[in-house]
Formats: C-alpha cells, structure tokens, sequence
C-alpha cells in the first residue's frame, strides 16, 4: 500500500507557504564528474570551452535547485508579505513603438458548420494537421489571438484583472514574445522585429531588419517567434523560486504556440543552436542595461532588475516542408550586426520599488547557452498522430474554444470522477513520440518542438477515475529510462500496467491505496492536489541530462515539464473538466515517497484535474475591448 510509503516527517507542522524570509536549505551540492558532451542538437560549442567553467556553472544550477527546495520545516525565501503598492505592471510596453493593431476571431462557434477553416476540433489536430495557410496579417493574428492574448477580464468588488490564453504562474506573466517576420502585408513592408502588446492585442515595432534575412537563411513563408521572460513579475510574489516559475511559463507559451500555429497548418521548432547573446540581439534586447547582482537580496529602487532575459527563438514554417539547412555560424553573424539597427520604443517601468533575490540573476548567468557552431541539415521530423482509445472522451469543442475558454481551477470539487478510457486517452495526449512509437523522440503534437529527446516523466495519484484502483501510477515519456527508473525507485513498487491500458500507454501501477491525504500534504497541503480526479508529479531525469548537456539544459527541463501542463490543461477542459498547475510542493519528500536518492530525478512541477469549484461572487468580462487599467 502506498501509506506505508509515506514520509516520516509529514506530520510536522508548517507555517504558510510563500510570506516569509526563512533560512535557505543547506542540501549538498555535488560537482559533476563527467565533463559536457555535445547535446544530440549540437556539434561543437564556442564558448565556455574550460571543463572547469562548465562545471562550476552546473553546480550553480545545482545550487539554485537545492536551495529554492520547499521543506517541511521552511520553504525556499520570498517576501514577508505582498507589496501591493510595487506589484510589476503585466503588460510591458515600447513608449513611441508604432502599434500594429491585429484582427480579432469569435471564440463561439455559432454557425450551422460544425468545424470553420480557422478553428478544427481539438482532437483532430493530434492526428493530422491541416494544410498550410499563407502568413498574412489574418493568420499572424489568429496565431497571437489563440496563444498568447487576453482570454478574459474577471472582476469582482473592486478588483479587476486580466486572464490570458497562455497560463502563468499566480497569473503574473513574466513571459514575453516578438515577432522576427518577412514582410506582411498590412503589417509591414519589410521585414521586421515587433512586440506582441496582448492587452491591445496588437504589435509595436521595433525594428526593421535586411532584406536578405529570411530568403537567405530560411524557407519560403516561415519566420519566428523569440521568448523572453522578465523575473521580477514572478519574484514579487514568490522570491527565489521564481527562476522556476518563469520557466515553467517559456514552456506554456512555447506549447500555446505550437498548438495555435497547428491550427494554420504550420510545423513549429526551437532553433536551439543560437546563443544567449545572438537572442538578445535578434529581440532588440540589448537595450537594457546590464544588470550588477549584488551579493545578497536586497530591496530598494533597482529599475535595471526590469530588463527581459532571451529565453528561445521559435521557427514557424508550412507543415510537410522538407529538410533544409540552418546555418547557426553565419546567422549569428548577421544577427551581431542587429544592434546597429534603429530600435524604435523605450520600455515602459514596472514598478517603482523591487527586491532583488541575487541567487535568481547568478542562476541566470550561469544558464546562457553558449552558441552552437553548426551548420547543416535543420531536422524536420514527419508528423506523428498521437494514440487514440477515447475519441468520445471529447466534448466536439473547436481549438478555439478550449484554448481561449481554459482557465486555470482554484479549488476542485472532490466529487467529479473521471472514466478510465478518459484518463488513458488524456496520457495519450501527453507522450512525445506519437502512436506505435517507442516513447523517446519529440514528433507528436506539440511536444515536436523541442530540439532534445523527453526528459519529463510523472508519478501520478489516482484519486477518481472508475475502474481503476485508487494508488500511484507513474508514466515513463522515454522509454530508454524505464530501466533506470525501477532501479532508482523503491524496490516494493509492482511497475505492472494496469487493466485495461493500451499497449502503447507506458502507464503502470506502482502501489494501491488511497493517497489523497498523502498528495494534500506533498503539495504544501493543499486541498486542489487531492480533491481533483488524478494529481501528479512531473519528475525529470535531472542531472545526468545536465552533466551531459550543459547547464544551459536546467530551464529547458523547466521548459518541458510547461509544454507537459499546457497539454493538461487543454486535454482537461476538452473533456468537459479543469486543471491547475501546482508550484508550491515539497521537493524531497516527494523524491522520498519514491524512494529516489541524490539528484539523479527531480520532481519539477505539479499538477492536478479535476472537477472545478466556480466562485460566482467573480463576474467575466470579455478580453476585447477590456478595461483601460493595467492588471
């Protein structure tokens, strides 16, 4: 039985979870022994080229996730309190920037056509995608208007804020995005980089960019989308665990945008060769001053601390394209000569008053990818439908509707149930590699963006589902792992699937019991991870993967685990329930439930579906237009 598995120290009490300036945990740091081998994306690297150097930025990495660990007896350090007079205005802005206004879509499909051209059912994109649109201003706006812009205004009493397509973590949204484009028509008559402003729903150009860019460099009707992400939103509330948060957001924005460009027919992949410095050329991000970390947090007035950090560069090209070749050496190049461009716009303040949580920023540095000197095929991967056992789990909504309807649950019910065909259809959804696969490789929707093999598994507790045993289940994305895992986890775990579960489902059924009190108290005691239908761990293959790779792999793991919730969060709202991301969990006994040891697995994201509670005292408001404050 899975109690007996239980962590002795869970009855300890606990204060709330995210207030208070507590000691940081003193978990030992190991420096890797191996020294970086080339990633499968990768054939030689610039820069740091010291074996030493690269060490000493994976124990950094290392550090920071040990010391941003929950425990029972103190939690990773964040503020004293909310400082509500200083909380980061969501929508960064370029003063003077010329605004590009974008089109607007229905979200309810109200004609007697069950399915319209820019709006398929959501299920059937897993199986096939559609053929490719042209880019035009019609289709770059139903792109952002599906991804990444306002889905909602919500109000109640004298509180009003704004929700968006794209979850983020306490609805802070540290999560920016630009357009890299050829020229559009009605947009642009040259190629150009522009700021996607989400509550205008419009983009601010920045700059214009040569000629030769795209024809030179890249297919025919493609172009790109660069993330960037501003700590400080997320740190105001959450303090030193915010790093993780602003990554778990690259990877719900990441996977936002490949199911809306899905929709058009377009293929989507990271461009995971360039560096950090030719991302924040490409975005027009070196126009922020560079930040000086101090050597301990601090609060005071530190409008440096506002800058925007490169996170990836999206390529977005027509569905069925063929191979073709990418070089990152002479793009870099180019891109260097970027900021001799005229970057039009001066970014807007966030707030007037900051803590600067200095580990965040270090952290920060010592995760830059270097550039990849690599020139060569660029993979394209043929498309692979995901499995099918519950095609009727779905409630016929179009993309549209789930994406832009999804919200994220405050409380679950604790009755909804959940049918066991539903729950093995949902996993379905959630493996990389496409039906009649072995699990490893990323080409099924929309895990094909990312440029290395899974590294995300889950331990999942089942709760509510009928016909199947209440217990902890755990799903193995990458199968090359499954060996690997059963010798690092306990030896009493039966790993045996489950009646009734598809053959290419890597499901299996670890230990029976009741674990609701027991996923309550992993996750900060938290009633939502124990009151929905299932709730689950998201547990990576850690640091192997960055001794092998590089540092730089710790915030794409953050990355995967995002694109993993984002798939939850839409499986659950197209079977008819809700979902919720859960960052507040305690690390280590999470990995003691399952008997891992050291830092060869990590659990990096929670999360929990379910039955939601609807507070009615909140009324909605349509996304556009909204109100005219910014929140």
């Amino acid at each position: 039985m899975a109690s007996k598995f239980l962590p002795s120290r869970l009855p300890l009490p606990l204060n709330s979870p995210r207030f208070h300036i507590l000691p940081s945990s003193s978990a030992s740091v190991f420096l890797p022994n191996k020294t970086m081998a080339s990633s499968s994306s990768s054939s030689s690297v610039k820069n740091p080229t010291n074996v030493e150097e690269i060490q000493e930025k994976i124990a950094q990495a290392l550090t920071y996730h040990h010391q941003t660990k929950h425990g029972f007896t103190n939690y990773a350090r964040g503020p004293r309190g909310l400082d509500w007079a200083n909380q980061p205005n969501p929508f960064r802005r370029y003063i003077s920037a010329p605004l590009l206004p974008l089109l607007h879509f229905p979200t309810d499909n109200k004609s007697t056509v069950a399915v319209t051209d820019d709006a398929p059912l959501y299920s059937s994109l897993f199986h096939s995608l559609p053929p490719p649109k042209p880019v035009t201003q019609s289709t770059i706006s139903q792109l952002f208007y599906d991804s990444l812009a306002l889905s909602a205004w919500k109000t109640t009493g004298f509180s009003t804020w704004s929700l968006r397509v794209n979850p983020s973590s306490g609805n802070l949204h540290p999560t920016e995005a630009y357009l890299i484009a050829p020229p559009i028509e009605s947009l642009s008559d040259s190629p150009f980089v522009a700021h996607y402003a989400p509550k205008e729903h419009s983009l601010e150009l920045r700059a214009t960019i040569p000629s030769g860019f795209f024809p030179n460099f890249f297919p025919a009707n493609s172009f790109l989308i660069g993330i960037s992400s501003i700590f400080w939103r997320e740190a105001w509330k959450y303090g030193e665990r915010a790093f993780r948060y602003c990554n778990h957001d690259v990877g719900h924005a990441i996977g936002a945008i490949a199911m809306a460009a899905a929709t058009l027919g377009w293929d989507v992949k990271l461009l995971d060769g360039f560096g950090y410095k030719d991302l924040e050329k490409l975005m027009g991000l070196q126009i922020f001053p560079d930040f000086k970390i101090p050597s301990r947090p601090i609060k005071g007035k530190f409008p440096d601390i506002e800058f925007e950090h490169p996170d990836c560069l999206i390529l977005v090209f027509p569905n069925g394209s063929n191979q073709f070749d990418v070089d990152y050496k002479e793009l870099s190049s180019i891109i260097n000569g970027f900021s001799n461009l005229e970057w039009k716009g001066k970014p807007n303040s966030l707030s007037k008053e900051h803590i600067c949580w200095d580990i965040i920023y270090r952290t920060a540095e010592a995760v830059k990818k270097p550039l990849t000197i690599q020139k060569g095929e660029f993979p394209v991967d043929q498309f692979k439908s995901s499995g099918i056992c519950s095609e009727n789990s779905y409630k016929g909504l179009t993309i549209r509707e789930v994406v832009r309807k999804r919200r994220s649950a405050v409380d679950m019910d604790g009755v909804t149930v959940m049918e066991r065909e539903t729950f093995y259809q949902i996993l379905l959804h959630c493996l990389p590699s496409g039906k009649g696969e072995k699990h490893r490789r990323p080409v099924a929707l929309p895990f094909r963006v990312l440029s290395w093999d899974a590294e995300v598994h889950a331990a999942l507790f089942v709760h509510r589902v009928i016909g199947l045993p209440k217990g902890l289940y755990f799903l193995v994305r990458n199968e090359d792992h499954l060996e690997e895992l059963k010798k690092a986890t306990r030896s009493e775990f039966k790993w045996k699937k489950p009646e009734g579960c598809p053959d290419d489902l890597p499901l299996y059924e670890l230990a029976t019991s009741d674990c609701q009190k027991l996923a309550k108290q992993l996750s900060c005691h938290q009633d939502i991870a124990s009151d929905g239908c299932f709730s689950l761990g998201m547990v990576a293959h850690f640091e192997q993967t960055l001794s092998e790779k590089g540092a730089w792999m710790y915030p794409r793991l953050f990355w995967e685990t995002g694109i993993l919730g984002q798939v939850l969060y839409l499986e659950a709202h197209a079977v008819g329930i809700s979902a919720t991301g859960i960052g507040c969990f305690f690390d280590d006994p999470v990995h003691e439930l399952l008997g891992l040891k050291g830092s060869k697995f990590q659990s990096l994201y929670h999360f929990t579906v379910g039955g939601p509670v609807l507070d009615e005292r909140i009324m909605s408001l349509p996304a556009y237009p909204g109100p005219s404050i910014d929140a």
